[in-house]
């Protein structure tokens, strides 16, 4: 799930910008823009993976849920499409077999179907609905495909030093507004790891311009050379006080994931 997995690894040919996009006005925006797709070119060059997760919801009261689930991801195939992914819930019973298919578009609507087991049947979620929360977490369902470096224009802010996990270091801080329709965030600040130019902390705004959420991507590990996962995302919602952590096990790569392995019916067939 390249959107929140906050993955990274060599760049392919594909991740280098051949010209500056036609909304570069300003020494901030193209400064933005440079951190930003530093970032992005950061994330490409892994291919396709799988990884088991733990997500633990808590309500306000700090009373908690746990849910067993999976990911597995195909790299997009240029800059101007997305990546491919699906998440599948194994526990508790209740949510057992409940999948989420997921194509990422750049400025088109991303596609993006639910499978629900109790009624059997795939449910298309319109583009109207993406902002909704995903299966009662603090993530909604943009957040699994949102981060595609062309969904958005940016604007570089300032340089900050944040703590995240018990770690402190220094952030490139740049903000961006999405470039498409339907989503549920008016804009985003980001802090991006200096060293490593991994996304360390995601502030989501609502559409009335209030802070509505806080993603917190720490337990970076790198995988080979170059290749960097977060491995516990921490989504904390300020306006209801509940948060849902996502804790991640160990990454596999080249597992031989293909395009056939993300259609609509695989979810029918093996959820």
């Amino acid at each position: 799930m390249a959107s929140l997995l906050a993955l990274a690894g060599p760049v392919p040919a594909f991740a280098q910008e051949a010209e500056l996009p036609a909304w570069i006005d300003t020494d901030s925006e193209r400064r933005g823009y440079d951190i930003a797709i530093r970032s992005d070119n950061s994330d490409n060059g892994f291919g396709d993976s799988r990884v088991e997760a733990t997500m633990t919801l808590r309500n306000a009261a700090g009373q908690e849920t746990s849910r067993q689930l999976s990911f597995q991801t195909l790299e997009r195939a240029d800059n101007t499409v997305g990546d491919k992914s699906v998440v599948v819930f194994h526990t508790p019973a209740d949510v057992e077999g409940t999948a989420l298919l997921s194509h990422a578009h750049i400025l088109e609507p991303d596609d993006q179907w639910l499978y629900l087991p109790a009624l059997a049947r795939v449910r298309r979620i319109s583009s109207a609905n993406k902002s909704g929360p995903f299966v009662g977490s603090e993530f909604a369902f943009e957040d699994f495909t949102a981060v595609e470096l062309n969904k958005y224009e940016h604007n570089y802010l300032t340089t900050e030093a944040i703590t995240v996990g018990g770690e402190t270091l220094p952030t490139d801080v740049v903000e961006r507004f999405p470039r498409y329709e339907n989503s549920g965030y008016s804009r985003q600040v980001s802090y991006i790891d200096q060293t490593i130019h991994q996304v360390r902390r995601i502030e989501f705004f609502d559409r009335r311009g209030d802070h509505l959420k806080t993603l917190d991507l720490g337990d970076y590990r790198e995988y080979g050379d170059g290749i960097w996962r977060a491995h516990r995302l921490v989504m904390t919602n300020h306006q209801t006080g509940k948060s849902t952590d996502l804790v991640y096990g160990d990454f596999e790569f080249g597992v031989g994931l293909t395009d056939n392995d993300f259609v609509r019916g695989v979810l029918e067939r093996q959820y």
